[in-house]
C-alpha cells in the first residue's frame, strides 16, 4: 500500500482539527483514493457548550472530505479547507495552500449556564482565510508523515469582526492494513475584537449577569492535543466503503480567555471534547 492512501482514509474517518494535509499518489494498485473520490459521513461529539464553559453537550457534526478535479477537500471543525497544491506521485516533501472557512456559533445557541445566559446570545461568525502546510513523508514506517501548517481566519458576518491564526502540527501512521491514527498539536492566537467579543464583561453585562467588568484583550487563547483513530470495517482502508472513528482532545485557554469571569468564575480552562463516527468513501 502507498502512504497517501493510508492518509486519506484516516482523514476521511473524521474531521482532523490539525487542518489539511498534502495528498501525494503512489505507484502501486489502483484504489478508491486515485483520482477524484468524496467521502460523506456524520459524528457524535460531546464538548463545552462554548468556549471556556464546563457545562457539556452532545452535537452532531458532518464530514465531507475527498478531492475534486484535483484540489483536495479537508474537514475541519465547523468547515473547511482547499489545498490547491497536488502534491508530485512518491514526493518526500509535499506542501498545501488554499482558502479554509468555519461557521462559529459560540454562544449563539445551548447557553446552559443560567448567569452567562443573562449576558444573551451572541451573533455567528464566519471565517474565512488561507492555510499553509508542509507535509514531510516516510519518517519511520514508509507510510507515515509529519505535518506543520498554520492558518489564518477573519470574520466575515460583522460578528466578532476580528482575526485568529495559529499553528499546528500532526503526526500520521498506519497501525495495520485496516486502521491508522492521527496525533496533533495546535495553538491560536486571538486579536483584540475576537477578545473583546467573547471574553469582555462590559458594565452592562456585570449589571445584568453580577460578573465583575473585564476587559478581554489580544493574546494567544488556547493550546491543544487531539488524537484520532479509524478502523475500515472490511479490514481494507484502500477500497473506500464503510469506516469508523473515535477521537478525544484537551485544550488549554490561556491569558485573558482564561482570566475572564466566564471561565475563571463560570467556567473552566480546561475543555475536553471526545467523539466517534462513521464515514462512507465512494
Amino acid at each position: 500500500m502507498i502512504r497517501t492512501f493510508f492518509a486519506a482514509a484516516a482523514m476521511s474517518a473524521a474531521a482532523l482539527p490539525s487542518g489539511a494535509h498534502a495528498q501525494n499518489d503512489g505507484p502501486q494498485a489502483e484504489t478508491v483514493f486515485d483520482g477524484d473520490y468524496l467521502t460523506l459521513g456524520v459524528g457524535g461529539f460531546y464538548g463545552p457548550s462554548y468556549e471556556g464553559s464546563d457545562d457539556y453537550i452532545l452535537f452532531p457534526a458532518p464530514i465531507v472530505q475527498g478531492r475534486l478535479m484535483g484540489v483536495a477537500i479537508t474537514p475541519r471543525p465547523g468547515g473547511v479547507a482547499l489545498d490547491l497544491i497536488p502534491d508530485a506521485r512518491d514526493a518526500k516533501v509535499g506542501f498545501s495552500l488554499g482558502p479554509v472557512a468555519n461557521i462559529r456559533r459560540d454562544r449563539a445557541s445551548r447557553i446552559k449556564d443560567p448567569v452567562v445566559k443573562r449576558l444573551g446570545k451572541l451573533d455567528t461568525a464566519v471565517e474565512v482565510g488561507a492555510n499553509a502546510g508542509v507535509t514531510v513523508y516516510d519518517l519511520l514506517t514508509g507510510y507515515d508523515s509529519l505535518t506543520f501548517s498554520a492558518d489564518a481566519r477573519w470574520d466575515v458576518a460583522g460578528a466578532h469582526k476580528g482575526m485568529l491564526w495559529g499553528p499546528s502540527l500532526s503526526y500520521f501512521t498506519p497501525v495495520s492494513k485496516g486502521a491508522a491514527v492521527n496525533l496533533a498539536v495546535s495553538a491560536e492566537h486571538m486579536d483584540r475584537d475576537y477578545a473583546d467579543y467573547y471574553f469582555t464583561v462590559s458594565p452592562a453585562g456585570s449589571v445584568a449577569s453580577g460578573l465583575p467588568t473585564f476587559r478581554a484583550r489580544s493574546g494567544w487563547k488556547n493550546v491543544g492535543i487531539n488524537a484520532l483513530a479509524g478502523v475500515d470495517f472490511d479490514g481494507d482502508l484502500t477500497n473506500g466503503g464503510l469506516a469508523g472513528f473515535v477521537t478525544g482532545g484537551y485544550t488549554r485557554l490561556l491569558n485573558d480567555a482564561k482570566r475572564t469571569p466566564l471561565t475563571s468564575i463560570r467556567g473552566d480552562s480546561d475543555q475536553w471534547l471526545v467523539g466517534a463516527g462513521l464515514a462512507f468513501t465512494f
